[in-house]
């Protein structure tokens, strides 16, 4: 599975000098956890995050200690360009999936931006990842199948199973013209199929 097969698109982005109020709506309206930051060229200049937007926006309650509390004489940052990441992480539309999940957990981020050469093209998250996870298996058998046609519309027929996103691929047992490479081709197909996590054979 390929990055562009799961990111979200077109993207949100904000500005340097937007508010970190508005940001924080930004990401609230959208019911996401980070946002590119796009200078006046729409180019990315950083990547602002809910941690990012939390900073200094609490102060303490008195009523959470006996003691006084400090007074915090500084103002908390006004500016996204005040509290962004400036070295920011991205990937490709043609990035595969695994190298996502091994920048996303190495790196302990939830989100990346998705670029084209200069461009901003999608956000990919954790949460994308998970949404095809949980596809239900009938949902992917009906992918594996519809593929399997675009590849041979005139046969073989095959026989798909797909368990916890497990699936397994056959040639019709009408089919005895079904070569070992037109298996294996079909199984390489079901592999490319989003939600599919790997291709067994059957017993």
């Amino acid at each position: 599975m390929l990055v562009r097969e799961v990111m979200s698109s077109p993207v949100i982005t904000v500005h340097p000098a937007d508010t970190v109020r508005r940001a924080v709506r930004v990401l609230h309206a959208h019911d996401i956890t980070a946002v590119p930051v796009l200078d006046g060229a729409g180019h990315l200049v950083g990547i602002v995050s809910e941690m990012d937007l939390l900073r200094g926006e609490f102060a303490p309650d008195p009523r959470a200690s006996l003691r006084p509390v400090a007074g915090h004489d500084a103002p908390p940052p006004r500016r996204v360009e005040e509290v962004m990441t400036r070295q920011v992480v991205t990937v490709t539309e043609a990035t595969d999936a695994a190298t996502l999940i091994d920048l996303l957990v190495s790196r302990r981020i939830k989100s990346l931006p998705v670029v084209a050469g200069d461009r901003v093209v999608g956000m990919v998250s954790r949460r994308d990842l998970i949404a095809v996870l949980a596809r239900p298996d009938e949902e992917l058998r009906a992918d594996v199948i519809a593929a399997l046609r675009e590849q041979y519309p005139s046969g073989p027929r095959w026989d798909v199973v797909v368990r916890d996103g497990v699936a397994e691929v056959r040639a019709d047992a009408d089919e005895s013209g079904a070569s070992g490479e037109h298996t294996r081709i079909a199984e390489l197909i079901a592999r490319t199929v989003p939600g599919v996590v790997r291709v067994g054979h059957p017993g």
